[in-house]
């Protein structure tokens, strides 16, 4: 959006897509992560100990703008997500019984569809971008939930070199732990340099720059939440459970595009698990009922992306 001096719609979906991949028309990803030790509570009491000897993610996502007014400042967009999450456990110890057991392999099965509505107009003599999303979301049981957010950010600056947006995220979900949250983004480019920064809050600081013909790499950390739903029939918990985790990972990325329009990356490095909690569904994620730590991990992305609307 640097670059152009009144920036539409078209320069704002370029902007996006390429900070983005789950944004593209389509994108598939997989990613393994290394062996890890954990330990649990529920219902604040200590529950198990135990060892992840493996756990793969599968994520595949479609994206398509059906809707746009001439002047192309209004525009509806449709998604899908689909994702599948492997987990292959080793020992587990638990407390209550003071005995050790082993547990079949879980696979889970997410998948959630959204309508996007996005509005670009002038607010203070600057550019600003409105957008909300309705979401529904489920497992392969049935339909589990529906949710939204909406947001609006004001281009502060815009030069060649530096671009700051600022605004606010407003979380249309009782589950939520607060209503809203503010935004802030800062890509710089620096001086004499092949290098740039590019930071949004609270997601992500990398450092990027070009690397060989068609290719980028990129260094820093960024902070991902990934969630699914659990249906559970035992003693002490019968129902529908929903699973959140914040994760932070840190490492490196290698893009590479083989097409304007067909990009693939490779990418790992350290993933510390920040939180991961279970909550009756719906619930907010601090009146959790299953609290679990994690040692750090070492894992593993690759993905490839197809963006139909790529012109160069």
């Amino acid at each position: 959006m640097a670059q152009e001096k009144e920036p539409g719609m078209k320069t704002l979906g370029k902007a996006i897509v390429d900070k983005f991949p789950t944004t593209r028309t389509f994108d598939v990803q997989y990613e393994q992560l290394g062996p890890s030790n954990y330990n649990s509570e529920l219902f604040g009491n200590k529950f198990e100990r135990g060892r992840f000897e493996s756990h793969s993610r599968f994520k595949a996502a479609f994206n398509l703008p059906f809707y746009a007014t001439k002047s192309k400042r209004f525009v509806l967009a449709a998604s899908l997500r689909y994702k599948y999450e492997n987990y292959e456990f080793g020992d587990i110890y638990n407390y209550g019984t003071g005995e050790s057991y082993r547990r079949e392999n879980a696979d889970i099965h997410y998948w959630a569809g959204a309508i996007t509505a996005t509005y670009m107009a002038s607010l203070f003599g600057k550019t600003a971008i409105y957008s909300a999303t309705a979401t529904v979301d489920g497992n392969e049981e049935r339909l589990q939930r529906l949710k939204g957010f909406a947001s609006g950010v004001l281009v502060l600056k815009r030069t060649p070199s530096t671009t700051i947006t600022a605004g606010v995220l407003l979380l249309l979900d009782p589950s939520s732990i607060v209503p809203m949250t503010p935004l802030l983004s800062v890509n710089h480019k620096f001086k004499n340099s092949k290098w740039d920064m590019d930071f949004i809050l609270p997601q992500r600081i990398l450092f990027r720059r070009e690397l060989l013909e068609n290719g980028r790499i990129s260094l820093g950390t960024e902070l991902n939440t990934e969630s699914f739903y659990l249906n559970l029939n035992s003693a002490n918990l019968k129902g529908v459970y929903e699973l959140n985790q914040l994760e932070l990972k840190s490492g490196i990325t290698y893009e590479y595009s083989f097409t304007p329009k067909l990009i693939a990356f490779a990418k790992g490095g350290i993933n510390n698990v920040v939180s991961a909690r279970i909550t009756e569904r719906g619930e907010r994620t601090n009146r959790y009922i299953y609290d679990q730590k994690e040692d750090a991990q070492g894992y593993v992305r690759f993905g490839i992306s197809y963006n139909f609307f790529n012109r160069k």
